[in-house]
């Protein structure tokens, strides 16, 4: 019989990060459109939450500068990355920079910046935000779904992409 072994979570953040980095999760980045222009984040904590009525969820810090913008407008979109779009996920996981200069991407009918080559777009409207420490879940209702591609999903685990640690990007 395998024997586990047991870690006892402590109250340590980088601890926290390292075990839960252990949930391998896919990539995402969440981007909205206010009167100062296109707006988005890389955000890992993306989910299904409903199928009738649509609903899905992401968590945003909300001390954040670009989360508090989307929420304002109401709406947003999820773009779920590819395994090839490290870049993508790099400009928009930085806190400099300004993510949308010389990136392809275009209007929704939402309102919404759409990136290009993505796996999958989802268009929602703030449903209801929970305060949760210091970020926000945020409650989506699906506006409309498009799968634009097949291929391999980003993948972030163990602090990198990939899901063999020793040949992952660390971030």
């Amino acid at each position: 019989m395998r024997q586990e072994t047991m870690t006892t979570v402590t109250h340590d953040p980088a601890e926290l990060r390292r075990i839960m980095g252990q949930f391998a999760s896919g990539v995402t980045v969440v981007t909205g459109l206010d009167e100062d222009g296109p707006v988005g984040f890389a955000c890992q904590s993306f989910a299904s939450v409903s199928l009738d009525p649509a609903l899905v969820l992401f968590c945003a810090d909300h001390r954040g500068r670009a989360w508090p913008r989307i929420r304002r407008t109401g709406r947003f979109t999820v773009n779920v990355l590819a395994e090839s779009q490290s870049d993508v996920c790099g400009r928009f996981g930085s806190s400099r920079g300004a993510k949308f200069d010389g990136l392809d991407w275009e209007r929704s009918r939402w309102e919404t910046p759409s990136l290009h080559e993505v796996l999958v777009r989802v268009h929602a409207e703030v449903d209801a935000v929970h305060l949760a420490g210091d970020h926000d879940v945020v409650l989506g209702r699906v506006l409309e779904l498009e799968s634009v591609r097949e291929d391999r999903p980003m993948v972030f685990f163990r602090g990198g992409f990939g899901l063999d640690p020793a040949t992952a990007d660390s971030v």
